[in-house]
């Protein structure tokens, strides 16, 4: 890349996956399940080098003093990067969707028309220190038949480069494009305000990362943008929740990986409850390192218990905490905890814990997020708990994709006409 301009560099990369993209349309599903397997075996058998080059991602952010929360997100260990090759397996085995027929009808001007699924095209995705990233997009973008052009933070750059290079040999390997998958490897911004304007090459943008990426990219982009990723997660006990159960629920939500973006960020209790409630998950959680920011009527009840708690702020309900500190809030009733979602919501996951099943159902009507959930976890806002395997990212937006977007949603249709040398009248 020294050796050209950035603008330069990005219609070279556009050029070649667009080029690659043509390719890709017209493999068969066994020559991409092949493929799929060949990149896991790969994979596996250099997972060596791809845990060494980690190790030099998380000791630079270390040295740069990264929080504990993006450490957490970049690291790779044997069994993170085992199980991110395993998911693999779980793609290759769901059917594939490039070539499926809907909508077939007879019109009355007699044309018989289909509808067939077809790849988008080319993929661009911004994400941040993650390198499963890297793995999770090149394969979901092979198996329905797209080419992706990937921009990984700067934390991640050791991992994302040999791992997208090992994706490209499997590639080159089986006689494909290896430009199917292209890792843009510099961290000049100007190159993803350039990837952005990339529209005669790029269909999709998917930016994975904060807030200040998705706003970046929705204000930018000159090619449409699936908006997601930031999770404002809240779970309201109902007063008529079954108070025990609800505590180990709460503390997966919350405490089994507080880095993503379905981890529960804002508890809201029924105040029927909450004088009760209130001090029993706190005192639950504390033994698992949790610390609280609560409103005003919580706060008294947390007094004494020796938890690590504060007064919330104005802003501490509109944050997405990504670490163990959870906020908590009493509510009058259901109608109040469905406005304060409506009002701090980023639109991803909330759940209810209730036994009544009036109470349930409206909470579902209401609450217009990607995933609403009865009893249970947050956490399940996922890809792979959805059975749709990897997944591109977590949509909150309404159009096109929403929830966690699987091989589907990176296709699109065209529209197929049959005549017998029909004119229209």
């Amino acid at each position: 890349m020294s050796q050209i301009n950035p603008e330069q560099y990005l219609q070279q990369l556009g050029q070649n996956a667009k080029q690659a993209s043509y390719v890709l349309a017209n493999l068969t599903a066994r020559q991409k399940a092949q493929l799929l397997e060949d990149i896991a075996s790969a994979l596996t058998e250099q997972t060596p080098a791809i845990l060494a080059a980690n190790a030099k991602d998380v000791a630079a952010a270390k040295a740069d003093g990264l929080t504990d929360a993006m450490i957490d997100r970049l690291l790779l260990n044997e069994s993170r990067l085992a199980g991110i090759i395993a998911d693999i397996g779980d793609v290759v085995r769901l059917a594939d969707p490039v070539g499926e027929e809907f909508g077939s009808r007879v019109l009355d001007n007699g044309l018989r028309l289909t509808r067939r699924r077809v790849p988008l095209g080319v993929i661009g995705v911004i994400y941040e220190a993650r390198p499963n990233v890297t793995v999770d997009i090149a394969v979901l973008a092979l198996k329905t038949g797209n080419a992706v052009i990937l921009r990984g933070g700067k934390e991640t750059l050791e991992s994302n480069k040999l791992i997208s290079e090992v994706i490209r040999g499997a590639l080159a390997k089986l006689g494909f494009p290896k430009d199917a998958v292209q890792l843009i490897d510099s961290p000049d911004r100007a190159l993803v305000l350039g990837l952005l304007k990339l529209d005669k090459y790029v269909d999709m943008i998917v930016p994975r990362g904060g807030q200040a990426l998705q706003r970046l990219c929705a204000e930018q982009a000159t090619i449409p943008v699936i908006l997601g990723g930031i999770g404002i997660c809240h779970l309201f006990v109902d007063k008529s929740a079954d108070l025990v159960r609800a505590l180990d629920v709460i503390a997966n939500a919350k405490v089994q990986r507080p880095t993503v973006c379905n981890a529960l960020d804002t508890l809201l209790v029924d105040k029927t409850v909450a004088t009760t409630f209130v001090p029993q998950i706190a005192a639950h959680l504390h033994t698992l390192g949790v610390r609280f920011s609560v409103c005003g009527q919580s706060f008294p009840l947390l007094d004494g218990l020796g938890v690590d708690v504060t007064q919330a702020r104005d802003n501490d309900f509109a944050t997405e905490w990504l670490s163990l500190t959870l906020g908590i809030k009493v509510v009058d009733d259901i109608n109040q905890a469905i406005a304060h979602i409506r009002h701090y919501s980023s639109g991803h996951s909330e759940a209810i814990l209730t036994d009544d099943i009036h109470a349930a159902a409206h909470f579902m009507n209401e609450v217009n997020s990607a995933a609403v959930y009865v009893n249970a976890s947050t956490r399940f806002t996922d890809g792979g708990q959805f059975g749709l395997g990897a997944e591109v990212a977590v949509s909150t937006q309404k159009l096109h994709a929403r929830g966690p977007m699987g091989i589907e949603a990176l296709t699109t249709y065209k529209w197929l006409a049959w005549g017998d040398y029909t004119s229209r009248t």
